[in-house]
């Protein structure tokens, strides 16, 4: 009787981890391009990201969690946007930026590298445990020639106990961690 038990047993374990790997492969989607070559320690500027959400001042929050990231992952010289350009209000979305624009703010601040972002989630899930949710993507402009170098797509959403930042800096390191040197 023990040879029929143990086999069953066996089974049931490995139908136990499987579940378990496929629920927490489905927290979190994304897609990169290949990784490029970088210039090492080059200034890096981080545009005000658009906030595709209702949620008020998710791109603040957003290019917040990504120009730190950076400067702690890939280069301490990262710069933002000067505030008056930061006019997304609680109540009110700001108005964007057009990508020459930006260009131009990021070479007059001596930026090699320019990231651009839309956050298209941002909240904590309705329901009985609530869960955070972040949706992001995040292209890397080459400054000097205006081309795209990277850019990835993801979103991530965290079990009902996670902060909603914590889950976006897990997030962004899951798309801008190919960056880091």
């Amino acid at each position: 009787m023990r040879l029929y038990k143990e086999p069953a047993m066996q089974r049931r374990r490995l139908l136990f981890a499987t579940a378990a790997v496929l629920a927490l492969s489905a927290c979190s989607t994304v897609q990169r391009s290949s990784r490029p070559t970088l210039q090492p320690n080059a200034v890096w500027a981080v545009a005000p990201f658009a906030n595709h959400t209702e949620t008020p001042m998710a791109g603040r929050r957003a290019q917040s969690i990504v120009a730190e990231w950076l400067a702690a992952a890939v280069s301490p010289s990262v710069v933002t946007p000067p505030v008056e350009w930061l006019d997304e209000s609680l109540f009110e979305k700001g108005q964007l930026r057009s990508t020459p624009e930006l260009l131009q703010w990021a070479k007059s601040a001596g930026a090699r590298y320019l990231v651009i972002g839309q956050v298209s989630e941002w909240r904590y899930k309705v329901g009985v445990d609530g869960e955070p949710a972040v949706g992001l993507a995040l292209t890397v402009l080459d400054v000097g020639s205006g081309q795209r170098v990277y850019s990835a797509v993801g979103g991530k959403s965290g079990f009902s106990r996670e902060s909603l930042a914590g889950v976006a800096q897990k997030l962004v390191r899951e798309l801008l961690g190919p960056l880091a040197p």
